[in-house]
């Protein structure tokens, strides 16, 4: 039996120069990993899927910052690129227990699957407007730009009721929130106009309400009680995060994984394999997320030969999970959309924090990839694979830029 004392720590990459190379390390110490975020700050990572399932449903495993040793001891500066992601504010996603319950019970009145499927009609107009802007000349277009960005972008304000005119700001600022780069001074300003247009967003619903997810977390009562505009806030900010990155990733590493692999495109474009397919051996094998910040041991845990001890933190590395030989057999490395086990991936999460906008992600990129290859059924990669570039997040499989030629 080992503890954090006794294992070298595997020290993440911050500019992301090898995910898989990292996560197959990861992998090969053990379900339960040493590892080091950027800033020098120890942690532990699930690295592995039986075990993963089994602490995300582990109630010795909580939100709560204050539970964090390392924070309680002052190591951990309020200036972190990552605070924002460690320390979010009091959501759904940050609570547990009683408090996890009444707020996921509020957030279901709003988010219910009839107003996904609502977005549906708008969802295939958009995808359809920005087709129809990309160019048809066979020149190299940075296709995550012009159409895998704005398409999720444009969904989340209409779902959440955000102001189109903030959409650049907003662009701008969470690519400071999820970057290991953002410089120390840049951090908290930028949580504080996060939070500021947020809170403008909230304010104008209640003077205003609309038919939007924001109004609709305003007006969400259950036996008289009501979210607080701070919990709202709090839930906005995460639901638009993860809402738009993880979407973005999805369709772009789609992209990325059919051209790659023209065998199994050429499957797909012909109607041998569903498009369903491809979406969840996506999210298993390139997933959006790749390492999921964080929960804090309240006592200490077991996995497998090693103690997760009371006070440590823990990350779920995702992308080391998905491709974990236990789980989906000797080829669990290999992409492949005809899997049988592919839609047993917890890339969503998994227990009582998975995550609540799983359904709207799957939709969209059920419409636009298809949508997408219609359209351009020669779509292909205008650079050599080998050449894409992971944007320095360590929480999100993201390129700076997907450059395709459309080829109609």
């Amino acid at each position: 039996m080992t503890t954090g004392t006794e294992q070298a720590r595997i020290a993440l990459d911050p500019f992301v120069g090898d995910l898989d190379g990292e996560s197959a390390r990861l992998r090969a110490a053990g379900p339960l990993a040493a590892v080091e975020l950027p800033g020098g700050v120890p942690v532990w990572a699930v690295t592995r899927h039986a075990e993963a399932k089994a602490l995300l449903t582990d109630p010795r495993l909580v939100k709560d910052i204050n539970v964090w040793g390392a924070w309680q001891r002052g190591e951990i500066a309020p200036d972190w690129p990552l605070i924002g992601l460690a320390n979010p504010g009091r959501s759904m996603l940050t609570v547990d227990g009683a408090d996890h319950r009444r707020m996921r019970v509020l957030v279901a009145q709003a988010l219910t699957p009839r107003r996904v499927e609502q977005m549906r009609e708008r969802i295939q107009k958009l995808t359809q407007d920005l087709l129809d802007a990309l160019p048809v000349d066979g020149e190299s277009v940075d296709l995550k730009a012009a159409f895998a960005y704005p398409l999720p972008m444009y969904v989340i304000a209409d779902l959440m009721g955000i102001d189109e005119a903030e959409l650049p700001r907003l662009k701008v600022l969470f690519e400071k929130f999820f970057s290991t780069q953002t410089p120390p001074a840049e951090v908290i300003a930028t949580l504080t106009e996060l939070a500021g247009i947020m809170a403008a967003t909230v304010a104008a619903k209640r003077a205003a309400p609309g038919d939007d997810l924001t109004s609709a977390l305003i007006l969400a009562s259950e036996d008289g009680d009501h979210l607080t505009d701070e919990e709202i806030v709090s839930t906005l900010q995460l639901m638009v995060a993860a809402g738009h990155e993880t979407t973005i990733s999805l369709i772009v590493n789609a992209v990325v994984n059919l051209s790659t692999h023209p065998e199994q495109r050429a499957a797909v474009l012909a109607g041998e394999v569903d498009w369903s397919s491809v979406v969840e051996e996506t999210l298993r094998w390139s997933t959006p997320t790749s390492h999921v910040l964080i929960r804090f041991a309240t006592e200490d845990v077991q996995v497998g030969d090693k103690v997760l001890p009371a006070g440590d933190a823990l990350i779920v590395s995702y992308a080391a999970i998905g491709r974990d030989e236990d789980a989906h057999g000797p080829s669990a490395g290999e992409f492949d959309v005809t899997r049988e086990s592919g839609n047993r991936h917890i890339s969503f999460g998994h227990g009582p924090h998975v995550c609540p906008g799983a359904a709207l992600s799957r939709l969209e990129a059920g419409v636009a990839l298809p949508a997408l290859y219609v359209r351009f059924p020669g779509l292909d990669l205008a650079v050599p694979a080998s050449e894409l570039r992971n944007k320095p997040v360590v929480t999100q499989n993201d390129l700076f830029e997907l450059p395709v030629r459309l080829n109609p």
